[in-house]
């Protein structure tokens, strides 16, 4: 066994002075191998007055001094300025064992104004199954502040409603994984492709032996690996370094409508086409003119709207795209003319629609 180790050390640093592929653990997961959304419903306390007074709030203050066996008497409701009632929610890692921790994000459910300087009591944190797999408590970290005059006027400063606490919470159920089951696992591709998973096999079965690797679909590659755990796990830890050039991405342009964002991938090509693209540019002016009797006539002053509108359009620049114009000349070409964002979104569109652009057009 240190024989093969030893051969998979070699074989990766050989591999590794590739730059122009990436290591199987940047490009793929391990099916079965993932992590656990957490949440939970807890109070902060110890707020300097910027708490809340919901009916919730009050519920669960009541529920908790019950556990204590503290008894409020009928009818009373408790003034909870210094108290908040918060969801609580975390990831659990794949692997993770009980009595390790694990950092929590708290965050106000009412109207409190500020969780800054307070505690979270012990916190229950959930799965979807309906278990405790961890227990949260501590003193939470809160980034942003708020401050508020007598005026009404205020300032705030990031967000003071929620807050996190590093280490805050307690793992005190693990989750079984199937890592360990059966004679093989399956990578799962970050990017479906085709010729990523085809390479990605390649890869594996020119380092380990043939028939090691077999692609599955676009997304999964299936891996034979030894039933010992410890053999598979130095087995994976070879593997997750192999390097693989992953294939081109497809030729898409993205368009953020509402950022004015655009992105366009470097195999995006164009088709001959010619463009011109003008800017309108409408002005409207809104004046008060005052109306003015004579003093002997028995009218009365009024007021009186005048507006002005002007129209006015820029000169139209015309520029001419080549058959297979490549992103560096596109890029070129819209510089010099000088679009606008809006402008540049506008005229992409029209090249997709008249059939020049060789690739997808998103807009998010």
């Amino acid at each position: 066994m240190k024989a093969i180790v030893t051969f998979f050390v070699v074989c990766t640093l050989v591999m590794s002075q590739n730059s122009f592929a990436d290591r199987v653990k940047d490009i793929a997961s391990i099916q079965g191998v993932r992590s656990n959304h957490l949440i939970g419903y807890g109070l902060v306390v110890g707020l300097d007055g910027t708490g809340e007074q919901t009916a919730y709030t009050a519920q669960a203050f009541k529920t908790m001094l019950n556990r204590f066996g503290i008894t409020l008497p009928q009818g009373l409701n408790p003034k909870l300025k210094n108290v908040a009632a918060v969801a609580v929610h975390a990831e659990l890692p794949p692997f993770i064992k009980p009595g390790q921790t694990i950092d929590i994000t708290v965050s106000s459910l009412g109207n409190a104004k500020s969780l800054r300087g307070g505690a979270l009591l012990l916190t229950p944190l959930k799965a979807v199954d309906g278990q405790i797999y961890a227990l949260a408590q501590g003193n939470m970290v809160v980034g942003g502040f708020g401050a508020e005059g007598r005026d009404g006027s205020s300032v705030t400063v990031n967000i003071p409603t929620a807050g996190r606490i590093p280490n805050g919470a307690i793992v005190e159920r693990s989750v079984a994984s199937s890592f360990a089951d059966g004679d093989h696992f399956i990578f799962n591709l970050n990017q479906p492709d085709f010729t990523t998973a085809r390479r990605l096999a390649k890869a594996i079965n020119e380092f380990v032996g043939p028939q090691t690797a077999k692609p599955m679909d676009a997304t999964s590659v299936k891996v034979s690996a030894p039933r010992d755990v410890s053999h598979r796990v130095a087995f994976m830890s070879a593997l997750e370094n192999v390097q693989v050039e992953p294939a081109d991405s497809s030729s898409k342009i993205i368009i953020n409508s509402r950022t004015g964002t655009i992105v366009v991938g470097k195999n995006v090509r164009l088709k001959e086409a010619a463009v011109a693209h003008g800017s309108l540019v409408v002005t409207i002016a809104e004046a008060q003119q005052v109306s003015q009797p004579n003093p002997l006539a028995q009218g009365e002053t009024t007021v009186t709207q005048q507006s002005q509108a002007a129209v006015a359009q820029e000169d139209a620049k015309m520029f001419h795209f080549d058959p297979g114009v490549s992103l560096d000349e596109l890029v070129r070409a819209v510089n010099a003319v000088g679009a606008a964002p809006g402008d540049l979104m506008a005229i992409l569109e029209a090249l997709k629609q008249a059939g020049a652009i060789q690739g997808q057009l998103v807009v998010i």
